[in-house]
């Protein structure tokens, strides 16, 4: 078994094949080939791909169960996945304890009692304001 020859070029070096094909010129003629019944037979292989495809969609659909239900029952299946995907939300929510509960519960009571005072004063000042101006 002979073994192939390897040669190496180093960058900025070429070889003496390189130098032999950049020196003889090549002619090429362009050749415009326009066959109808080949292009046809083309588009119909497409089309018979695309077919295909689309049916191996289908089937791997009905495989996995998702078959598009009658027109009236769509909205009862659509209700029925959204309380399936939000049932499975709710399973993976990290609830918090009873002791981080409470501590929440508290914060928002007393920042709404914050407000609620902040607002009365709001209150008290322009209706204040209001009377002095309207007498």
């Amino acid at each position: 078994m002979a073994k192939p020859k390897i040669t190496r070029i180093k960058a900025g070096e070429a070889s003496k094949e390189t130098k032999e094909e950049e020196q003889t010129p090549i002619t090429r003629k362009k050749v415009v080939i326009k066959d109808k019944k080949l292009e046809k037979t083309n588009r119909k292989e497409d089309k018979k791909a695309a077919k295909a495809a689309k049916k191996e969609a289908k089937r791997l659909a009905k495989e996995n169960g998702e078959k598009k239900p009658f027109i009236l029952f769509r909205p009862f299946v659509a209700l029925f996945r959204y309380i399936r995907d939000s049932w499975r939300e709710i399973r993976q929510v990290r609830w918090p304890n009873r002791k981080a509960t409470w501590k929440m519960v508290l914060a928002v009571l007393v920042y709404t009692a914050i407000f609620v005072v902040v607002i009365m004063l709001l209150d008290m000042f322009f209706t204040w304001l209001f009377s002095i101006i309207l007498g």
